[in-house]
């Protein structure tokens, strides 16, 4: 079933939520370098699109609450106020509450709150959200002012992409942005207004050349128009100082607003042109006005010939992105999935026929198939920098709630992992990153004793590794208590005191559901749940998970996972009359079982592989095969975590794709498929 198309609200919501996450980003750099503009304007431009698209699609307490935020941080544009971190803890907050606002889940309460701190933060009062204040009407004065009292007099040519308005961009929303920002006369250009049956109600025809007199810089010009830029033909430019101008006096002596003696006269005292005919009562300060527009416009250099006004502009030829549904990727990912099962079928049927045009056409749907599948993975690949990048706040929080000095470190950001994935990698990672800052990291004190520096580290590290990504999360901390573990594991019956274990076994019981060594129970930790939730998701995804700790350096863990869960390349396999697919990734090499070996007891058995003992099992005993055994069996040798074991098969046939399917739940208790 093909997936619909996301209405307009929806596509905000998603936008909204990647928008989200770039805020938080910017604000944990902020608190390592407050004084980074790019950083303030990145978080001033996210809060920005937020309040005017929510604003837009109906989000309104989104919109009224965003405009707060975005009020602090103009002042700190403005050099009016410096980012501290009391900024920053509320303005994480207030990112919280914007999700739940999205999410239509208003906390008024916490809401009223955070006003009130961004009230006593930048200490001066909040603009209200009501109707826009109406905007001063420019003075010729003013104009003819120029740059007077840190001013600069701005001449603004807008002329917008004619898909504008079908985009959701409400042109007079932008004009009364510009508005805001000092004094401001606007003149509508309409000659670009086709006749009414050439007409789209969805384009934007009009132009407007735009007079500002404003405090503000040029960037702030430029973030009013910041997301209609690309396509729009904008230009801004500052206007000159000279108040004594023919070409003034010109246009209005064209225009028939005022005698040619009375222009001359003017010029001749050399006396601010337009302000002396306004006060002389010759002209309107309107027309005055709408002439100095016209006569920036015909003093710079012509523009081009624009584009036909009955029908919106062509695409863009360069390469672009398209934002896809994900139900429409595994959609696509099923299909192809099911033609690589038809393929083959088709392989195997062309392979018993003598057909030679047969075997051609199952050659060629079999590259092609392949193809498609290598292209709709790669399109389901997503760096697994976008899920390292979320564990900056849960450190940060936990950091400041445990009273510890924590730094967190990332490594193979650009490493792709499937989406699928990558979603359900979310809440594992949390948890054990929670058990590194909780567990693992020392308070300050007691690391300064132990010789360490006070800052504690955690380190994510992703790396490619054949068919699988090594996902590795490490602390510098107090490492793992095998004494204390192995006797919370005898207390709860999960083994003996006389057992033998290895550290591996040992380490590996802080898995078990309900297994902690916390001595208290507290916010973060102590309940022994958590750890049992990432062995099952590691489980489900087909990885497995390594622990390696020194006690006073700190832990490692590693997970190693699959690239994809949809198909992967497998070793196909005889045994008996059966057939089995072994991962590709799996497998380290194949070998052949001496006749000796073959004839061993049944159970287990070993191989000398150039000095190293590996242990193998007769798959055929295992899965009780028919049939007669053959004389040349084959050692399929393959790796799992640190340790090799032989899988002892009847014939190998070759590599296979593979595509994966869950199990029934009739099936769940099958050990030996996945």
């Amino acid at each position: 079933m093909v997936a619909s198309t996301p209405s307009p609200a929806e596509t905000f919501l998603q936008e909204a939520a990647e928008l989200l996450e770039d805020l938080e980003a910017a604000l944990l750099d902020l608190e390592h370098d407050p004084l980074n503009s790019e950083l303030i304007n990145r978080a001033f431009r996210a809060l920005h699109t937020i309040k005017g698209s929510g604003a837009m699609f109906g989000f309104d307490e989104v919109a009224e609450f965003t405009h707060h935020v975005e009020g602090a941080f103009q002042k700190v544009r403005d050099g009016q106020q410096s980012i501290s971190s009391g900024l920053i803890a509320a303005t994480l907050e207030s990112e919280d509450h914007i999700r739940d606002l999205l999410a239509r889940n208003n906390d008024t309460e916490r809401g009223e709150r955070l006003k009130q701190t961004f009230l006593s933060l930048m200490a001066v009062g909040v603009v209200a959200t009501g109707a826009p204040e109406t905007p001063k009407i420019l003075s010729v004065e003013a104009v003819e002012a120029g740059r007077g009292e840190e001013a600069y007099r701005w001449h603004i040519r807008c002329r917008l992409a004619p898909q504008t308005m079908a985009f959701g961009t409400n042109p007079l929303v932008l004009l009364d942005d510009l508005r805001a920002l000092g004094d401001c006369v606007v003149v509508a250009l309409p000659d670009g207004i086709p006749t009414l049956d050439h007409m789209d109600p969805l384009c934007c025809y009009m132009e407007w050349d735009i007079l500002l007199l404003t405090r503000q810089p040029k960037a702030a010009i430029e973030d009013v128009f910041l997301f209609v830029m690309d396509d729009s033909e904008i230009t801004i430019t500052p206007l000159g100082d000279k108040t004594v101008s023919p070409l003034l006096g010109e246009i209005l002596i064209a225009r028939g607003d005022v005698p040619r003696e009375v222009v001359e006269e003017t010029v001749a005292q050399q006396r601010p042109l337009g302000q002396m005919l306004v006060k002389a009562g010759a002209v309107s300060p309107e027309r005055v006005v709408s002439a100095l527009v016209q006569q920036h416009h015909e003093t710079r250099k012509p523009a081009a010939a624009p584009a036909s006004a009955s029908a919106p502009a062509a695409p863009d030829s360069g390469h672009g992105s398209v934002r896809v549904q994900a139900e429409r990727l595994d959609s696509l990912m099923d299909q192809v999935g099911e033609l690589v099962i038809a393929q083959a079928r088709l392989r195997q049927l062309a392979a018993g026929s003598d057909d030679i045009l047969l075997r051609a056409i199952s050659e060629d749907i079999e590259r092609l198939s392949a193809d498609l599948r290598d292209t709709t993975m790669g399109i389901r690949m997503v760096p697994i920098g976008t899920l390292f990048s979320r564990f900056r706040r849960v450190v940060r929080d936990l950091s400041q709630s445990l009273h510890k000095e924590v730094a967190l470190t990332t490594e193979g950001d650009e490493a792709e992992l499937d989406k699928t994935v990558i979603e359900r990698l979310n809440d594992p990672l949390v948890h054990l990153i929670r058990n590194c800052v909780d567990h693992g990291l020392e308070t300050a004190d007691d690391r300064r004793a132990a010789g360490k520096a006070a800052e504690g580290r955690v380190h994510l590290a992703a790396v490619h590794s054949g068919g699988q990504i090594l996902i590795t999360i490490s602390d510098d901390g107090r490492g793992m208590n095998r004494a204390a573990i192995r006797a919370k594991a005898e207390e709860r019956g999960l083994t003996t005191p006389d057992a033998v274990l290895s550290d591996s076994e040992i380490l590996n019981f802080i898995f078990h559901p309900g297994f902690s060594t916390a001595k208290e129970v507290s916010a973060v930790s102590g309940r022994g749940v958590g750890l049992d939730v990432v062995k099952r998701t590691i489980d489900a995804l087909r990885g497995t998970i390594d622990i390696n700790s020194t006690v006073g350096e700190g832990t490692t863990i590693t997970l190693r996972l699959p690239l994809t869960l949809a198909i992967i390349d497998g070793l196909l396999v005889r045994v008996g009359c059966g057939r089995y697919v072994i991962p590709l990734a799996a497998i380290e090499e194949c070998v052949e079982l001496s006749a000796a070996r073959a004839s061993a007891d049944s159970g287990c058995a070993f191989l000398n592989l150039r000095g190293a003992l590996v242990p193998f099992l007769h798959l055929r005993e295992i899965f009780h095969a028919d049939g007669d055994k053959d004389p040349y069996q084959k050692v399929v040798v393959i790796a799992f975590g640190n340790e090799r074991i032989g899988l002892v098969v009847d014939q190998v046939i070759g590599q296979h794709q593979t595509v994966i399917k869950s199990l029934s739940k009739i099936l769940s208790d099958v050990r030996e498929f996945s």
